[in-house]
C-alpha cells in the first residue's frame, strides 16, 4: 500500500525465492517460481504497483521467457495485473530500444527518483539482484516483499548480492497463499 504518512508510494524490493535462497536457478532460469505462483494471484500488490525499476538482466530473462511463451510471460494466458511504466536500468540501452520500457543510463539514486516519480504516490517495485542490491546499499528501500517457495534449487542468482553489509529489518507480516509464504519486512533506517 502507499505510503500514507508521506503521500508517496515505497520503494519495495519484490521477489520469489527458493527456500535456500535463490530468486533465479541456473542459466537465470525463472520458469520454477510459476509451478506455485500464478502471474495473477496477488492483485492487490499489483494494484498498490506504479511503476517498476528492472535490471537489464531481469529484462532480459523476462523476453526470454515471452519468447518461449513460458509460464507467467507476457505471452501466456494469465499476466501480472500491472498496467504502469517499467525502466530498465542498464549501461547498455538495446538497439533498437524497446518501445514498451524506458532505459535509464544513469546511476541508481537518479534511476530510483525517476521511476519514484512516474509511480505517481503509488509504490516503486524493484526487480533483480543487482539493482536491488544497488538500493539497499544506497539506503533507498523502504520494503522487501518475498514469495517464499516450497523449493530447493541448489544453485542460481542468490537472494542478497555478495558485499552487501548487514541491513536490519521490522518483521511486518507473514501470510500464506496456498504454498506460498509471503514475507514482508521494513528496512529499519
Amino acid at each position: 500500500m502507499p505510503d500514507t504518512s508521506t503521500g508517496t508510494g515505497k520503494v519495495v524490493v519484490n521477489r520469489s525465492m527458493s527456500l535456500d535462497g535463490f530468486i533465479a536457478g541456473r542459466g537465470d532460469a525463472m520458469d520454477w517460481i510459476f509451478d506455485f505462483v500464478a502471474p495473477d494471484e496477488f492483485p492487490d500488490i499489483a494494484a498498490a504497483t506504479g511503476a517498476m525499476l528492472v535490471g537489464r538482466r531481469t529484462y532480459e530473462v523476462g523476453n526470454r521467457m515471452n519468447a518461449g511463451k513460458e509460464r507467467g510471460s507476457a505471452s501466456s494466458e494469465k499476466t501480472y495485473p500491472f498496467s504502469g511504466p517499467v525502466f530498465v536500468l542498464t549501461h547498455e540501452p538495446p538497439d533498437p530500444p524497446d518501445p514498451a520500457v524506458t532505459f535509464l543510463t544513469g546511476e541508481i539514486g537518479e534511476a530510483v527518483a525517476t521511476a519514484r516519480s512516474a509511480a505517481d504516490g503509488k509504490n516503486l517495485e524493484i526487480l533483480g539482484a543487482d539493482v536491488a542490491g544497488q538500493c539497499l546499499r544506497r539506503g533507498l528501500v523502504d520494503e522487501i516483499l518475498v514469495y517464499v517457495l516450497p523449493v530447493l534449487l541448489g544453485d542460481g542468482i542468490r537472494f542478497s548480492s555478495p558485499g552487501l553489509a548487514r541491513i536490519d529489518l521490522e518483521p511486518v507480516s507473514s501470510t500464506r497463499s496456498g504454498a506460498v509464504t509471503i514475507l514482508r519486512f521494513r528496512v529499519r533506517r
